[in-house]
């Protein structure tokens, strides 16, 4: 069930769309801003405020690499792979930070601190290798810049 948050946070954006259905998207990251992610649950009652089934919601969801439909770190670690990043550098980073984490992209590490991913483009190639943690861009990236870094969110 929506928080009374999430369904005035829903309400407010609906002023903004001519169309419910416009606003799945944004329904989406309200939820998981509040919950950290996105369950089927949640993707149930966001069909309903929206007039929406569930699967068109998910359509949506699954759609953006950004909306998580599984539980996630406290942190979470997009690393760019996309051909700019890979060309500067971006494998080697990602390598290291798999070691250090001790996860494979695509997990969360045992202590539930962070979540790494690859993701297609961070729009950071004149500064790569570049990567987010949670909604923080980091570019010109070392692996002497990772170890700093992951510090930052302890």
């Amino acid at each position: 069930m929506l928080t009374e948050q999430e369904q005035q946070a829903i309400g407010e954006e609906l002023r903004h769309y001519p169309q419910p259905r416009a606003a799945v998207s944004e329904a989406l990251k309200i939820v998981q801003r509040h919950r950290g992610w996105v369950s089927d649950e949640s993707v149930r009652d966001i069909g309903a405020a929206l007039d929406l089934t569930p699967a068109e919601v998910d359509s949506v969801a699954t759609f953006y690499s950004m909306i998580f439909r599984r539980p996630v770190g406290r942190h979470v670690i997009l690393i760019c792979d996309s051909v700019s990043c890979w060309i500067m550098g971006a494998n080697p980073l990602q390598a290291h930070l798999a070691a250090t984490l001790g996860i494979q992209p695509g997990a969360t590490t045992a202590d539930g601190r962070f979540t790494l991913l690859p993701c297609a483009c961070l729009g950071a190639c004149d500064r790569a290798p570049a990567l987010m943690i949670d909604d923080d861009l980091h570019v010109d990236l070392t692996l002497e810049k990772l170890g700093e870094l992951l510090e930052k969110y302890a």
